[in-house]
């Protein structure tokens, strides 16, 4: 999902896919743990995606602190 398409997302969704990531990470982690996982570097691309979206539901409260002072 790029930048772009988060921005358009509402902060509901945001927070769904923030919960959908951390449930992949976690399996990302077992995985690690058992040593069935091969590609390790799934584990940092999701963690930098889960920061991503964070900061753009960040970005949203924000702007409507802004609009609801102004």
């Amino acid at each position: 999902m790029k930048l772009q398409e988060m921005r358009e997302k509402s902060v509901e969704e945001l927070n769904d896919v923030v919960v959908d990531c951390k449930k992949q990470l976690f399996e990302l982690r077992l995985q690690k743990s058992l040593h069935k996982l091969e590609n390790t570097s799934q584990i940092k691309k999701l963690k930098q995606r889960i920061a991503q979206v964070k900061t753009v539901i960040r970005e949203k409260s924000i702007k409507n602190e802004v609009k609801e002072n102004a």
